[in-house]
């Protein structure tokens, strides 16, 4: 049977394998609870690119990420709540920095509002434009109409 399996899915299996491994070892020596053990620190890293390179889809959610990385929703909230956040938290903080970089392109008053925050994974636009407030201290249009020149980070590009 292993001489069946494609090698990229072998490499898969075998570096998942590892980290299970790597998990069963720190789990019965005591270090899960340390804050950043390197097994932990590894797996954020993965979880964190993988939800930066689906950061657009809006069925992103805890249960679809611990399913990719064949490990529990329960580890997977560990694993953040040792950064002092949440999953959904932090991919809503990812998203809404995507949307106020888009805002701040010349394009974006032809694309719109509700395209950009579509575009970044937000499926209501009346839960973006509050989480977008709550998060910058104006609501998305106030951004998009006015904008913020020092808001520019130096070196951000801000061509469409």
């Amino acid at each position: 049977m292993a001489a069946d399996v494609d090698d990229a899915v072998g490499r898969r299996l075998a570096v998942t394998a590892l980290d299970l491994l790597a998990l069963l070892v720190d789990e019965r020596r005591g270090r899960l609870s340390r804050p950043h053990s390197a097994t932990a620190a590894a797996t954020l890293v993965r979880v964190k690119d993988h939800i930066m390179r689906n950061l657009a889809d809006p069925d992103l959610s805890p249960r679809t990420i611990a399913a990719v990385h064949f490990m529990s929703v329960r580890y997977l909230h560990k694993i953040f709540e040792q950064e002092g956040t949440t999953v959904a938290g932090w991919i809503r903080a990812q998203r809404l920095e995507r949307c106020r970089r888009d805002l701040l392109r010349p394009r974006a008053l032809e694309t719109g509002v509700a395209v950009i925050a579509r575009r970044w994974g937000f499926v209501s636009a009346a839960h973006f434009s509050r989480a977008f407030r709550d998060a910058y201290g104006m609501t998305p249009r106030e951004w998009l109409v006015h904008g913020l020149p020092d808001a520019r980070r130096p070196g951000e590009d801000v061509a469409a």
